[in-house]
């Protein structure tokens, strides 16, 4: 309403003209009336931005809450014919999102930036699926979907690599503090004070209980015994406390292994020994992720959500890990380029059918299970792995060129752009 539509009658006004005080008292009243009026028609001023810029660290909030986004991901639905899982890497202008300089969670051997990667290219790529496109990953909307929660990463290297890349992600809005109860960074615990929401790593490279009964081994990678029907009691007996956990494994199962069922030797992965079965690491990576699996569903009480990551391929050439193999390559594959083969597809098959059995047991007893599939996406980045760029080219180390683990920022980072629209759905 316009401040001319209101009408003052004073009273007494025709009294008050022959009295100067009372006419100043008159007119201070009107002035007054007409100063609330005009207050009251102001538009109201503009809302904080939400999204911090990454360049900035002072408005990065690590201590009061956050207010909230407006809704404008109230569910996140993509077209039925929309397989994520498939598609194409294309150009992305405007990628990559976080640098090694705003995100501190990095891991030196993944910090591609700082250890002189000569080419950039390999991040200004985004995935795109064949029959959709992708919303890109909101930092400040995640953070919304799991405020209040947690959130547990369990597996290997590349877990921690997953959760790593998620926090770098996140670092848009906010630095989480680390609220770890250990110096191990195998088992960290970091807090989002601004969201009350947590999340943690588990170091579980077998998913199951395993001991180091020879560090050296057949092969000079040691000798493990795997209880192939005993989960790991580090990250299991925790993992009622979380609301979402992610699962995955699989690198570790190549080392040579004794495998026992039942509290008896069974088998056993390239032990070289006489009168023990070998029964491969295809028997001994499909029972761990049964009884991984199997523990979570079974937990009493337990009705948090349950994401298995499939296996992530590596990208070796001209040699193995450990005989000079690299990878040097500077662009992704184009989906007609490569095709998933030998133990990487063994592994994924395997990992398939183990989450359908699992998934039909979670409906029963209320635990939800999905498919992380990142398989077919990571398989098209053979650009993306750290190769020699973990570590100065003049150190004095001793480490292969890795073409497991992902460069930070790079491919990984789309991992989570798939986490949050599955949590968004």
């Amino acid at each position: 309403m316009k401040p001319h539509a209101y009408r003052l009658r004073i009273w007494g006004y025709h009294h008050a003209h022959g009295n100067p005080r009372r006419l100043l008292f008159s007119v201070v009243l009107l002035l007054l009336v007409l100063a609330i009026v005009s207050c009251y028609n102001q538009p109201p001023l503009p809302s904080d931005n939400y999204e911090h810029s990454s360049s900035s660290s002072s408005s990065l909030s690590s201590s009061s809450p956050a207010p909230p986004p407006p809704p404008r991901y109230p569910s996140i639905r993509l077209p039925r014919d929309c397989d994520i899982s498939q598609g194409e890497w294309v150009r992305d202008p405007d990628a990559p999102y976080y640098t090694n300089l705003t995100c501190f969670t990095i891991q030196e051997h993944q910090n591609c930036m700082k250890y002189g990667r000569p080419d950039m290219d390999f991040l200004k790529w985004r995935w795109r699926p064949a029959a959709c496109e992708l919303p890109r990953f909101d930092a400040a909307w995640f953070l919304e979907l799991v405020r209040g929660k947690s959130m547990a990463f369990v597996g290997d290297s590349l877990a921690r690599n997953h959760m790593q890349s998620l926090m770098c992600l996140l670092s848009r809005v906010e630095y989480p503090k680390d609220i770890s109860d250990t110096t191990d960074d195998n088992f960290k615990r970091m807090f989002y004070t601004g969201y009350n929401f947590t999340v943690s790593t588990f170091w579980s490279p077998f998913l199951v209980k395993a001991e180091e009964a020879d560090t050296d081994g057949p092969n000079h990678t040691g000798l493990w015994n795997l209880y192939l029907d005993e989960v790991d009691d580090n990250w299991a007996s925790r993992i009622h406390e979380f609301d979402y956990v992610i699962v995955s494994d699989g690198n570790w199962f190549t080392r040579p292994a004794m495998l026992y069922e039942k509290g008896e030797l069974v088998g056993c992965h390239f032990c070289v020994l006489d009168n023990v079965t070998d029964l491969t690491l295809r028997y001994s990576h499909r029972m761990a992720f049964r009884t991984a699996l199997r523990a979570i569903t079974e937990l009493d009480g337990f009705r948090g959500k349950v994401f298995l990551r499939t296996v992530s391929p590596s990208h070796f050439e001209n040699g193995e890990w450990n005989k000079g193999g690299n990878c040097v390559r500077t662009r992704p594959f184009r989906a007609n380029e490569t095709r998933l083969e030998g133990l990487d597809l063994e592994f994924y098959e395997a990992q398939a059918e183990e989450f359908r059995e699992a998934e039909r047991a979670g409906k029963a007893k209320g635990v939800e299970l999905k498919m992380l599939d990142t398989t077919g996406a990571m398989l098209l980045r053979p650009d993306g792995h750290p190769s020699r760029y973990g570590h100065w080219a003049d150190a004095n180390v001793t480490l292969y060129n890795d073409c497991v683990h992902w460069c930070l920022p790079g491919p990984i980072d789309m991992w989570n752009n798939l986490l949050f629209l599955m949590l968004g759905e």
